[in-house]
């Protein structure tokens, strides 16, 4: 093997393994975003449920603890090799086409480069409010227990809301090239799969959007109270 060879072999291999690791962390974070939704919508069933659901998380320090660590390890993962794989096609692409061709991701892909780090930002935004150290974002008191109160009082208030609304339109255009991306990846690209190729990442997507937006919005109108 000649060393141009070696050296493109190399490069080529390094390419692949940061495309994997994208992946594969852009699946735990897309498993934690849908869990994490569906245990949220548990504020539809009353303040006792959300409530003692948000109590068994905290039940096992060790496990919670550990889950948090792999999250952040897949959040950092995902953010360092993707700024890298970025970093790598416009070294390898100094020259912008001077023509593009649309396709059905072409929106979702070029708004990569802001939702990604907007959704970053946020998810240091929703911590604070909801999680550590919790901070009441209108005239109330943050209850360290009492995550049905905190939910309503927090989304009582209107700017509040539409953070979390422009938010998880970031979100639903992250997750739906995010889960396009990850078709092409693993080769899913021929006739036989690119229908359900386009339509399984939109309709996740559009899953996860309606039901985050859903609960800001049923407190603001008053359907939960």
């Amino acid at each position: 093997m000649t060393t141009t060879t070696a050296r493109t072999y190399s490069l080529f291999d390094a390419k692949i393994g940061k495309k994997a690791i994208v992946a594969v962390t852009g699946i735990v974070l897309f498993g934690f975003v849908i869990v994490h939704m569906l245990g949220n919508l548990q504020i539809f069933l009353g303040p006792e449920a959300i409530n003692s659901y948000a109590a068994s998380l905290r039940e096992v320090p060790a496990l919670l603890w550990t889950a948090r660590a792999v999250l952040l390890a897949a959040v950092v993962l995902h953010i360092v090799f993707s700024i890298q794989l970025t970093l790598d096609a416009n070294a390898a692409r100094p020259v912008a086409y001077r023509g593009r061709k649309s396709v059905a991701t072409t929106y979702a892909a070029r708004t990569m480069k802001f939702s990604g780090p907007l959704l970053a930002v946020f998810i240091l935004y929703h911590l604070a409010h909801f999680t550590w150290p919790g901070v009441a974002m209108g005239d109330y008191q943050h209850s360290p227990h009492d995550v049905y109160a905190n939910v309503v009082r927090g989304f009582s208030v209107p700017w509040v809301v539409a953070i979390y609304l422009v938010a998880q339109v970031m979100l639903g255009l992250h997750l739906y090239h995010g889960a396009w991306s990850l078709f092409q990846s693993l080769g899913l690209n021929h006739p036989r799969y690119n229908r359900l190729r386009e339509a399984l990442p939109r309709a996740l997507a559009f899953t996860v959007v309606i039901g985050n937006v859903v609960m800001p919005l049923a407190v603001l109108v008053g359907i939960v109270r």
